[in-house]
């Protein structure tokens, strides 16, 4: 996620780095085949690496260079392989990308102020930019797209790794959950789908707008501040019901009400195109009511209470009781969705786990605890099923992490076998100012 928001804020500086300093003049300072490097992509990011105060070395402006060369490599081969992407897709990852800046910066009033543009604006001055880094992504994951390695392969990795190389690893968790969340009443949500119904009727007379009504009452926080808008997304990106009511629409209509595991929606459906649509939406989740919490409560009482008296072991409690479909079969097990493994790092744990964790042994059971997530609360049992000792990774504890190094490793070389190939029989011209660095690649031919 840093390393969105940084590119982000970097793709933003470099039009605001010579949209409001005139002592700044751009020019070429690098030629790779048909594309060219200007000056303000390599003082841009160094600009913008600066207000994030992120250390930068001597050596920055080479190891930019050398990344906008890689990048220029990979364009210009993407053009002669045919590799596109088409316009959906690049207004895409605008869209996500200015949405996100949006949200930073507190508002798209606000951006458009910052750069005295509109976002219209914004994002044309920025379009090929967008396009020539997604071109780059496409054409760098096309050549490692067949890499594999085999469990022979990791082992034979990590005993080819110094001491000193191997990485140290921080105590890790293993932690097991048995979930309670209560059943909202039928009543409840009558009511909610009922309000929600109130609402599409006034935006359909005229009476209210659909971005307004979505500032003020939806409950998605990832569009809400955006008036409800999404941008461009494939099928499957949302849940079955979304899809099957957006490509069931015509567009500019807005559906019916209808309902999701998140709560009740109306779409209004902008554009469709294949498998992708846009739209905006607004979501009305039903709230619980207090005699639910404390019934959800007081049946995980229970729970433990046989738990305690062995009547189940913590396991079978899950397997039988939870209502977490994710972990209950495999005896309330968490996994991290990040590495696919059920070790955590106690700072991967979410916040209201943490707080539990930190003060638990290993087999120590919770009384049950409050939580909210993604704007639902349950009640759940924890248990601190297993905590390691800080050390330097092994193929027992680590394996996943090893074979993650392992692979990046072959990635590498066969990414710089491409580029040793490719500089062979492009065009490539450095300018004067670079032509002392100490590259990774062999640029100078």
């Amino acid at each position: 996620m840093k390393k969105v928001i940084f590119l982000l804020a970097v793709l933003l500086c470099t039009y605001s780095v010579f949209s409001q300093t005139s002592q700044l003049i751009d020019g070429v300072i690098g030629v790779v085949g048909s594309k060219v490097i200007l000056h303000s992509e390599v003082e841009g990011q160094i600009v913008q690496a600066k207000r994030e105060n992120i250390p930068m070395g001597d050596n920055a402006p080479c190891l930019i260079y050398q990344d906008l060369l890689f990048q220029a490599l990979l364009v210009n081969q993407a053009e002669i392989d045919s590799v596109v992407v088409s316009e959906d897709q690049v207004n895409a990852e605008l869209d996500n990308r200015i949405r996100y800046f949006e949200q930073q910066i507190g508002g798209r009033e606000k951006l458009e102020e910052f750069y005295g543009k509109s976002i219209v604006e914004i994002k044309d001055e920025f379009y090929k930019l967008i396009e020539s880094r997604m071109l780059a992504d496409q054409m760098k994951a096309s050549i490692t797209a067949n890499t594999a390695i085999t469990p022979k392969e990791v082992r034979k990795y990590y005993k080819s790794l110094n001491y000193d190389s191997i990485p140290l690893v921080g105590s890790k968790v293993q932690v097991s959950q048995i979930t309670i969340a209560p059943k909202v009443s039928d009543e409840v949500k009558a009511k909610t789908k009922a309000k929600l119904e109130e609402y599409r009727q006034a935006i359909l007379k005229g009476e209210r707008t659909f971005a307004t009504t979505a500032v003020l009452y939806s409950k998605d926080p990832g569009s809400r501040s955006n008036g409800g808008e999404f941008g461009w997304v494939d099928r499957g990106t949302f849940v079955p019901e979304f899809d099957r009511t957006a490509f069931s629409m015509k567009e500019g209509d807005i559906s019916e009400v209808f309902e999701t595991e998140y709560g009740f929606h109306i779409l209004e459906l902008f554009e469709r195109r294949g498998e992708r649509y846009k739209g905006r939406h607004i979501l009305l989740i039903p709230e619980v009511d207090t005699k639910d919490l404390i019934k959800a409560k007081s049946e995980l009482d229970s729970i433990y209470g046989l738990i305690e008296k062995g009547t189940y072991t913590f396991e079978e409690a899950a397997k039988e009781f939870s209502d977490d479909e994710e972990t209950k079969f495999s005896g309330g097990l968490i996994y991290n969705q990040n590495t696919a493994s059920s070790k955590f790092e106690m700072a991967e744990l979410d916040k209201d786990l943490f707080v539990v964790v930190d003060k638990m042994e290993v087999g120590d059971i919770s009384k049950p605890v409050y939580t909210e997530k993604r704007d639902k609360a349950f009640y759940r049992l924890v248990k601190l099923t297993s905590i390691t000792d800080p050390h330097q990774a092994n193929l027992d504890d680590d394996y996943q992490l090893i074979q993650n190094m392992a692979l990046a490793d072959i990635k590498a070389k066969s990414m710089n076998d491409w580029i040793r190939e490719k500089t062979a029989d492009t065009y490539i011209k450095l300018g004067d100012d670079f032509k002392d660095c100490s590259f990774v690649s062999d640029w100078i031919k």
